[in-house]
C-alpha cells in the first residue's frame, strides 16, 4: 500500500466507503483480474452493458455519458430515453467519474490511477495517465520538495513532512498503479484536476498532455482519501473522508483547509450560485454553511442513509440523492430538504440534468430517467 505502517482499518474505512457509494461489489470479476490486464484490456461490447453498474453520469452538451464497471461507458443522444456503449474504450478498470467541459472534450477516471480522454463527444477514448504515471509525478514533485526544505529556511516539523512526503511517494511507486481516481473536474479544454484514494491529486494546465502533483499543494498531511472535486474557473471543492473539504479560490494553484462540524466521511459538496456551501456524506450527514465554511448548519435528510450526490439544478434548486435511491429537493437553497415522490431506485451512485429538464440517476442497475414534471411533485419526509 501507499503507506507500509498504514493501519488496515484506514484501508477498511475506504472499502466501505466505496461500497457505500459505488456499490463495488458488482465490480468484483474486474477487480480480481491483474490490474495490468485490465489496463491493457478494451472495454468489451455487452448486450447487457445498459443494465450494468454505473457510477457515475454527465453532460457533455446535449448529450449524457455515462461510466461504470469494467469500463463500460454508455452514450444517450435522447435525454436519457436510450442508450448505447461507446465504440472505443481502451482499458477495463472500473471507471468512478466523468466531466466534460465543453460538449466534444470528456474525461473519465478511475481504477489503477486511469485518466481517459474524449475529444469526439464520448465516442472514442484514449489513455493519458494510469497509476504508474501518477506516482512517477508524485515522487518527482515530493523529492523536489524535500530538496527544496533541505536547502531552504523551514523549521524542523516542515522538513520531516517534506520528508515524509517523499516516503509515501516513494511506496506509491512500489505498489504499482493500484490507486482509484475518484473524482475529476476541469474548468474548461486545458484545465483540469483529478482526486482519488490516499490523498491522490493531480492538475494539468494543458487537457491533460502533462500533470502536475497537487499533493503537496493540498494541505492533507495525512493522506486522507478524495472523493469528489467540483467548481469552476477559479472556485473548487474537494470533498473526502474525516470530515476532509478543501477548498480554493485561485483556479487551483492554492488550497485552504475548510473546517467542518462531521468528522466523517463527506461524498461531495457544492457551491449555489449564492455562494452557499453545502457539503453532504455517510449516515444522511448534510450541512450548509452561508459564510464561506466559518460556520455550518445541519439540514435535516430525514434518515441516517449515506447521500452520495448532489446537484444545483437549472431552476436553482438543489437535489440530493442518497444510497437508497431517495431524492431530496431543496427550493430555499439549502436551508430545508422535502423527499421528492418518485418511488427510490435500487441504489443511487450519481446524478445529471439532462437538456430537457430532466434527472438522470446512475447505479447499479443502469441509468435511470426521472421525468422533469416529477422534480416539482413533493411531499413531507
Amino acid at each position: 500500500m501507499m503507506r507500509p505502517n498504514l493501519p488496515s482499518i484506514r484501508r477498511t474505512a475506504l472499502t466501505a466507503a466505496l461500497l457505500a457509494i459505488a456499490w463495488l461489489g458488482g465490480v468484483g470479476g474486474a477487480l480480481a483480474a491483474p490490474i495490468s490486464d485490465l489496463l491493457d484490456l478494451p472495454a468489451a461490447v455487452n448486450a447487457r452493458a445498459v443494465r450494468s453498474l454505473q457510477l457515475a453520469v454527465a453532460r457533455a452538451g446535449d448529450r449524457l455519458v455515462a461510466v461504470g464497471e469494467h469500463g463500460t461507458v454508455l452514450l444517450s443522444d435522447d435525454h436519457g430515453r436510450n442508450w448505447r456503449q461507446a465504440r472505443r474504450v481502451p482499458v477495463s478498470v472500473a471507471l468512478t467519474d466523468v466531466h466534460f467541459p465543453t460538449a466534444q472534450l470528456g474525461w473519465a477516471v478511475g481504477h489503477s490511477g486511469v485518466v481517459l480522454h474524449s475529444a469526439d463527444g464520448g465516442e472514442t477514448w484514449a489513455r493519458q495517465l494510469d497509476g504508474k504515471l501518477a506516482a512517477q509525478i508524485v515522487v518527482e514533485d515530493a523529492r523536489k520538495r524535500a530538496g527544496e526544505s533541505e536547502g531552504g529556511d523551514l523549521d524542523a516539523g516542515n522538513r520531516e513532512a517534506a520528508a515524509r512526503r517523499l516516503r509515501e511517494a516513494e511506496g506509491l511507486v512500489a505498489d504499482g498503479p493500484d490507486k482509484p481516481f475518484l473524482g475529476v473536474h476541469f474548468a474548461d479544454e486545458s484545465r483540469g484536476w483529478v482526486v482519488g484514494a490516499y490523498g491522490l491529486a493531480l492538475a494539468t494546465k494543458d487537457g491533460g498532455k502533462s500533470w502536475t502533483s497537487l499533493m503537496g499543494t493540498i494541505p492533507n498531511p495525512r493522506g486522507k482519501h478524495l472523493y469528489q472535486v467540483r467548481g469552476d474557473a477559479n472556485a473548487l471543492l474537494v470533498a473526502g473522508e474525516q470530515g476532509a473539504l478543501f477548498r480554493s479560490t485561485d483556479g487551483g494553484s492554492a488550497f485552504s483547509a475548510l473546517a467542518t462540524p462531521y468528522a466523517g466521511t463527506w461524498f461531495g459538496a457544492l457551491r449555489t450560485r449564492s455562494d452557499t456551501l453545502l457539503a453532504f456524506g455517510l449516515r444522511g450527514n448534510a450541512w450548509r454553511s452561508a459564510d464561506g465554511g466559518a460556520s455550518w448548519e445541519r439540514i435535516d435528510a430525514g434518515q441516517p442513509v449515506t447521500i452520495a450526490a448532489g446537484r444545483t439544478l437549472a431552476d436553482d434548486s438543489i437535489i440530493l440523492g442518497d444510497a437508497s435511491g431517495r431524492l431530496l429537493r431543496s427550493t430555499d437553497g439549502g436551508r430545508s430538504l422535502v423527499a421528492l415522490t418518485v418511488a427510490p431506485t435500487s441504489g443511487l451512485t450519481g446524478l445529471v440534468q439532462a437538456a430537457d429538464g430532466a434527472l438522470i440517476l446512475s447505479g447499479p442497475r443502469g441509468l435511470t430517467r426521472i421525468e422533469p414534471e416529477l422534480l416539482v411533485a413533493e411531499v413531507k419526509k
